[in-house]
């Protein structure tokens, strides 16, 4: 078989082999709920769908496997840019995960968290559309309603500081106030976040689930809900697209920018 046709992405137009792009390593925190692994899986299959030219990978920061030093030992020397499948900054993204880096033979760049970005809120408000969110609300019902804006919970400040600026862009697309709440780590409470909204006049409240997955805290979470309880965030498309976004951003910056979409916010890039 022809050495061009079989592999064309690894030839140039004169002849000369072309380098492998970086790999692209997912790096999921790891849970012991089966479906936080199914759901994980299927996001890389939705990365390879959208990327065959990418060699793409996994690795978790504990619990399940494969580990990330393991994944990064079986890369040896290669290149590779490391995706946090997180939600925010904290200690994982600014400890764990770059340690774990450094020690290994790869030669390896990390990419900021997820958050914040308008894609996960493309994701968070189709996620509330499906539980029962309208999509068109008048005068009376923004006054009456609210979003309880779910998340983990951490003692960093960078990652509530994150997590409030998700809170306000799903505000600004939603029309009515949106309020962070953790599951642990920090605080509000959601049952906190409730009752305060509650007091102020606010009688339909729904929770969001920042949550990549379904999982213990999600579901808590969700049962607290006084209205409408979205599902966490799963493998919605948009979450594909920005770990795809998340990986360029390192590995080809220029493209990314080039190919930001029109409601991109450089200030919460990083």
């Amino acid at each position: 078989m022809n050495r061009i046709s079989s592999q064309p992405r690894l030839v140039s137009l004169d002849d000369r082999r072309r380098a492998e792009p970086p790999a692209l390593v997912l790096v999921a925190h790891g849970s012991r709920d089966p479906r936080t692994l199914k759901t994980v899986h299927e996001l890389l299959d939705q990365v390879r769908a959208q990327r065959p030219d990418l060699p793409v990978r996994l690795g978790h920061i504990e619990l399940n496997e494969p580990l990330l030093p393991d994944t990064l030992a079986k890369l040896g020397d290669a290149e590779a840019v490391l995706v946090p499948l997180l939600l925010s900054r904290g200690y994982h993204v600014k400890r764990d995960i770059p340690e774990m880096a450094a020690a290994s033979p790869a030669r390896t760049r990390v990419a900021a968290p997820l958050g914040p970005h308008p894609f996960l809120v493309d994701t968070l408000h189709a996620r509330l559309v499906e539980a029962g969110w309208p999509t068109r609300t008048d005068e009376e019902m923004r006054r009456e309603s609210a979003v309880v804006l779910a998340a983990a919970g951490s003692r960093d400040p960078e990652s509530a500081l994150d997590i409030r600026r998700t809170a306000k862009l799903l505000a600004d697309r939603l029309g009515v106030p949106v309020v962070p709440a953790y599951a642990s780590a920090a605080t509000p409470t959601v049952d906190t976040a409730i009752r305060a909204l509650t007091a102020r006049g606010r009688h339909r409240i729904a929770v969001a689930s920042y949550f990549t997955a379904p999982g213990l805290f999600a579901r808590q979470c969700a049962q607290k809900a006084p209205w409408v309880a979205a599902a966490p965030l799963g493998t919605h498309p948009a979450m594909a697209d920005l770990i795809i976004h998340r990986y360029d951003q390192v590995a080809h910056p220029r493209g990314a920018e080039t190919c930001a979409t029109s409601h991109e916010l450089p200030a919460l890039a990083g």
